[in-house]
């Protein structure tokens, strides 16, 4: 793999701009679940054994059943802001600072771990929204406000909350995490508008330059940021222990984040 890992190095080296793509596997080495399959869900939530993630992710349970809903999505609020970046952040964050129109980050993740990992805000796009950021479940009116002073305690045998619910300012009514579930129709867009135009924005800058998209642990279940690295990149590295076939000339990394990054990282090094 050496030769491999040297030719990623070398299309980071002669990147103009970097697109940095990751899935729900780029966590992986920071201890975070990927729900990678009805085994992985089960494996991170043993009380919902025999029910899949799309299931328990869905707006109705804040409805139906609001001490499930907060008492998933709390437990998951926790372990994201207990999380600490695993040192591929890092890695990204220095080489974004490499090429002349810098970098973007294009996740599918609701963890906030670019932020915590030194990423500027205007340089993400969180396609699926944030767990740091609320909404009225009722869809009130279409603000979005940050999460940072909710605090929910959950039964972690059972997941399922024993406190207080977050609730709306402006009505009064259950809220619930700013993101993107499954049959959601609800999903206020305020936050991710002004996350989009800042991505178009920075598209239509490097439009016709050698942009390098940098896939990690994205896979073929819902292939978001696949399909948009592959769509934006010229050159494209795919980061994936599992899936990571590529079409016609890109770069195949069958590996995890952390350990092909720290790879490529070097060989830019040892070549400086």
């Amino acid at each position: 793999m050496d030769d491999i890992f040297q030719q990623a190095a070398d299309a980071i080296r002669t990147a103009d701009a970097l697109l940095i793509g990751a899935g729900a596997g780029m966590g992986v080495d920071s201890g975070l679940p990927d729900f990678r399959g009805p085994e992985g869900f089960w494996k991170a939530y043993p009380p919902f054994r025999g029910r899949s993630f799309s299931e328990i992710s869905t707006p109705h349970w804040f409805q139906t059943d609001p001490a499930l809903a907060w008492g998933f999505f709390g437990h998951r609020l926790k372990l994201y802001r207990t999380a600490i970046p695993h040192r591929g952040f890092e890695i990204l964050r220095r080489w974004s600072e490499r090429p002349e129109f810098g970098a973007f980050v294009f996740t599918t993740n609701v963890d906030g771990q670019f932020q915590k990992g030194g990423f500027p805000e205007d340089r993400i796009i969180e396609y699926h929204g944030s767990i740091h950021h609320l909404q009225c479940s009722q869809s009130c009116d279409q603000s979005v406000w940050s999460s940072e002073e909710v605090e929910i305690a959950v039964d972690e045998v059972n997941i399922r909350t024993t406190s207080e619910f977050p609730r709306c300012p402006n009505c009064g009514s259950i809220a619930r995490p700013n993101i993107l579930m499954f049959d959601d129709w609800e999903f206020h867009q305020t936050r991710h508008k002004v996350q989009y135009a800042a991505y178009q924005n920075w598209l239509c800058q490097v439009k016709g330059t050698r942009i390098v998209a940098i896939e990690m642990g994205a896979g073929l279940a819902i292939p978001t940021v696949r399909n948009e690295c592959e769509k934006q990149g010229l050159i494209l590295i795919r980061i994936n222990p599992r899936e990571a076939e590529t079409p016609e000339h890109g770069i195949s990394l069958p590996f995890g984040s952390l350990d092909a990054l720290a790879a490529i990282d070097s060989r830019l090094t040892s070549d400086r």
